[in-house]
């Protein structure tokens, strides 16, 4: 992954208006938001959910393991320590899941809460689930439930304004956080 970019402002050379800001480019996101490289996840082959448990955890952000679900970073997260929590079978619909994995699924979303809050002071918190691509969901084929962390003032000028997020920590760096934050709250 490549540095963001900055520019300074341009002066009028037909390239566009001088305005008086600096501009942040970060051209490898181009490839996500055109869906470059990104499994759809149809076949439990091609999908990352179903690959990242056969990984070492270090390599595939995996926070925590249980029996039937485990907690992972989202590699796109929305804000710092953006975890993912998915069933390890190859599931679309939540009300496909049995009761087993219903149950481990609200525990580590439990566990994912109390782990955020300890290692990052996490004040809020968006959870949810974007059942099918209509839905918003980027995977769909694998069900998986995000747990957002918040605190106030998250959504100040950068995402705001300059429709940039700025997340302060390397994401294997919030992974071994959250890994130890996990294991004291469990």
């Amino acid at each position: 992954m490549s540095d963001p970019v900055v520019e300074e402002p341009l002066e009028q050379d037909g390239a566009g208006q001088p305005d008086g800001f600096r501009r942040l480019w970060m051209p490898h996101r181009m490839a996500y938001l055109k869906g470059e490289n990104r499994a759809t996840g149809d076949s439990p082959e091609e999908c990352p959910f179903c690959r990242a448990p056969k990984l070492a955890d270090a390599d595939t952000l995996i926070v925590a393991r249980g029996t039937c679900v485990f907690t992972v970073l989202n590699l796109y997260p929305y804000n710092s320590g953006h975890l993912m929590v998915c069933p390890y079978r190859h599931v679309a619909d939540y009300t496909e899941l049995d009761p087993a994995e219903t149950a481990e699924l609200a525990g580590h979303t439990k566990l994912a809460m109390t782990a955020l809050r300890a290692a990052s002071g996490a004040q809020g918190f968006n959870i949810g689930m974007n059942m099918g691509g209509v839905a918003g969901a980027g995977i769909a084929a694998h069900l998986h439930q995000h747990v957002v962390p918040r605190w106030g003032g998250d959504a100040n000028f950068m995402p705001v304004i300059g429709h940039t997020k700025v997340l302060p920590q390397l994401l294997g760096e919030t992974r071994q956080l959250l890994a130890d934050g996990w294991k004291a709250a469990g």
